[in-house]
């Protein structure tokens, strides 16, 4: 229901974006987040349970995106890609926090206790973000605010996004580059880790943690390349072919040694992150007066494909028979889930490099380094 509720509302999301900016919609919908947690600690039953998931799933439709806008509008083109790495590398300070800390607080204090302290945490963080942001560079000041428009003028603005050129390849790959790594990291490499090498709780825990921070330090690594390359479809290219190599490997090396399999998991999520890339890539289509309808579009694309691709490996998955005591997956089931992936993200990277560069810089200028 959260991604139902966060897809639903991705376009609405980009015309507010347009129209009243960043800081009043994430302050706004930051309200009904905080709701969201707070009815989740108070659900009774299954209906109620299932009812603050949608509301979480609201509350929490911008935060994504209003990041990006806002790097967008502060940071030139060949600046952009540093710029969002960090912003990606900072917010995955939250996945470690979802991880062991939130389940040792769980067990401690109960999980209805851990989800007030996330309506605390989250309403402190709007207040933060009220306070502390600036929605447009300095030399914007002054300006004047945007004209609230029509209903037939925002669905021609949907419809120009929609038929920007080289916005087909780039929806290609955002589908399956951000699905393949919270597949992995998010859903099957704490089973494969238990299923098909035997690891406990506390090492499969060090383990994500692991694969957490080699995202991060990914992240950080790939921002700055299209600039220092100054292209951006190569820097794509090669972090997924790169990422689709270690795939090939966990889908035809037969139950490999625990720890080669712990290091294939943590290299996948240093490759895998180009998708800051992917982002700067996407926000040279569109004019900054369709910035925000324009990028909750490509937003769009990653939130279907991290919602879709879990049930695929999961069907994949069901179609084994499960062996261990506790319900587990065979060995092959996995590779057999590694080798779908890895065929998606595949499919995307072909259909993406049909497309055009977008180098931030134009050729030519002698501006390269």
């Amino acid at each position: 229901m959260f991604f139902v509720v966060l897809i639903a509302v991705q376009l609405p999301v980009g015309v507010m974006l347009d129209w009243i900016g960043p800081r009043r919609l994430v302050a706004g919908l930051t309200v009904i987040a905080v709701a969201g947690s707070l009815m989740t600690a108070a659900a009774r039953s299954e209906a109620s349970l299932i009812a603050a998931r949608a509301v979480v799933g609201l509350g929490c439709a911008a935060y994504f995106m209003a990041a990006v806008l806002m790097c967008s509008r502060w940071f030139s083109g060949e600046r952009l890609g540093t710029a969002l790495s960090r912003v990606f590398a900072l917010s995955q300070i939250g996945n470690l926090f979802a991880g062991w800390p939130l389940a040792a607080l769980a067990g401690t204090t109960g999980w209805r206790t851990a989800f007030v302290l996330a309506a605390a945490v989250t309403a402190a963080a709007g207040i933060a973000f009220w306070l502390g942001i600036r929605q447009d560079r300095p030399d914007a000041a002054g300006a004047p605010p945007p004209v609230p428009e029509s209903l037939g003028t925002v669905l021609r603005g949907v419809g120009e996004v929609l038929r920007a050129p080289g916005l087909a390849p780039v929806v290609a790959i955002q589908t399956v580059a951000y699905a393949v790594v919270s597949t992995v990291l998010g859903l099957w490499a704490g089973p494969y880790l238990h299923d098909v090498h035997g690891l406990d709780g506390g090492d499969r825990g060090l383990v994500l943690a692991a694969m957490t921070v080699a995202q991060v330090i990914g992240v950080l690594v790939c921002g700055p390349l299209d600039a220092r390359f100054n292209t951006r479809k190569r820097v794509v290219l090669t972090g997924g072919s790169l990422t689709l190599l270690t795939l090939a490997l966990l889908a035809l090396w037969p139950t490999p040694p625990a720890g080669a399999a712990i290091a294939l998991l943590i290299a996948l999520c240093a490759v895998a992150s180009y998708g800051v890339t992917i982002v700067a890539h996407g926000r040279s289509l569109f004019p900054d007066r369709l910035l925000g309808r324009g990028m909750t579009t490509l937003n769009l694309a990653q939130v279907v494909g991290a919602s879709v691709m879990p049930v695929v490996t999961g069907a994949v998955a069901a179609a084994f028979a499960r062996e261990t005591v506790d319900g587990g997956y065979p060995e092959p089931a996995y590779r057999a889930m590694f080798a779908v992936i890895g065929v998606s993200l595949a499919v995307g990277l072909l259909l993406y490099s049909r497309g055009a560069d977008a180098p931030p810089r134009p050729t030519g200028s002698g501006a390269a380094r």
